[in-house]
């Protein structure tokens, strides 16, 4: 009995010293909007508060893909950063909602205010940074306009300035599929995935993520609110009074550098940045040769006086 107590207590050790050396802790906080309840993450003890807002079809785990070192979760986290993660209602580990339009980009807008209230309250701070990747650019954007005095710097990674077609959406909930999860990565002449740029092991994590948290359904409010006219704008960023950091791949499939640059030149704040990173796409966070680049531009501009 001795032993198996003493095994028992060495392997807590063990346990307590992995957390430690890994220096990130994690929490689920209760949160709940509009009768759903939603999925709101911490990494990290302490530290300046950062929220990310994931995009259309998939939820907050993209900022997790805990490959190596390729999860921008922990990689904020540990660079001191209290680091949290939202899923919008009806996405991920929040309440499914019965109708799928009902998630569009305001709607979405005020779920993001709802936890910036409480992480707020929770870290006694005044404002804090946002960063929205995708379709999240569109709904951080809203509520940043909205609610500017709530966000110190805000971060918009990949954004769609502008509607992405006119197309009709008819169905509430899109189909989700385990080639659908694979979309935003680059692919070579044939089709297949290009793991010159992804590595295997970030593709798999990434899909069976998407799979485990998203399953095979998402709200398609947000889906209505981008297939609109090209010439729609869809951010706010005359509106956005804090520095705001434009972040982008040239190869982008739904990102154009010229509509950046469009978007840049109406934002008030003289401390704003627009970055276009040559040969980038959606997905660059993930991608070998660009998402250390990535990451050390929006961790210079959060750092910056």
């Amino acid at each position: 009995m001795r032993k198996i107590k003493l095994f028992a207590a060495l392997i807590f050790v063990l346990i307590l010293a992995s957390v430690s050396f890994a220096g990130i802790s994690r929490e689920v906080v209760p949160l709940e909007r509009n009768g759903y309840k939603l999925h709101l993450e911490s990494f990290g003890t302490d530290g300046e508060p950062l929220l990310l807002v994931h995009g259309l079809t998939y939820s907050s785990h993209e900022f997790d893909v805990d490959v190596k070192d390729y999860s921008l979760a922990r990689f904020f986290a540990r660079n001191g950063f209290k680091v949290w993660m939202l899923d919008i209602a009806g996405y991920g580990s929040s309440q499914e909602v019965d109708d799928g339009f009902l998630p569009n980009s305001d709607y979405a807008a005020e779920d993001i205010h709802a936890a910036v209230m409480l992480i707020l309250d929770k870290s006694g701070r005044k404002s804090l940074n946002v960063l929205g990747w995708s379709w999240g650019t569109v709904t951080s954007g809203r509520f940043a306009a909205k609610y500017p005095e709530l966000v110190k710097k805000l971060v918009l990674y990949a954004p769609i300035v502008a509607g992405l077609g006119d197309i009709e959406v008819k169905t509430a909930f899109n189909h989700n599929t385990w080639v659908h999860a694979a979309g935003d990565f680059q692919v070579n002449s044939d089709g297949s995935i290009n793991y010159d740029i992804v590595e295997p092991e970030v593709v798999n994590a990434f899909q069976s993520n998407c799979w485990r948290y998203d399953r095979d359904s998402s709200p398609n409010g947000g889906r209505r609110d981008l297939l609109v006219a090209p010439d729609k704008r869809l951010i706010p960023t005359a509106g956005l009074k804090m520095p705001v950091l434009l972040i982008a791949g040239s190869k982008d499939d739904y990102v154009s550098p010229e509509l950046c640059k469009e978007a840049f030149d109406t934002l008030p704040d003289k401390n704003s940045r627009l970055e276009i990173i040559d040969g980038a796409a959606h997905a660059m966070m993930m991608e070998k040769p660009y998402y250390k680049i990535f990451r050390e531009k929006v961790l210079d501009f959060l750092r910056a006086n």
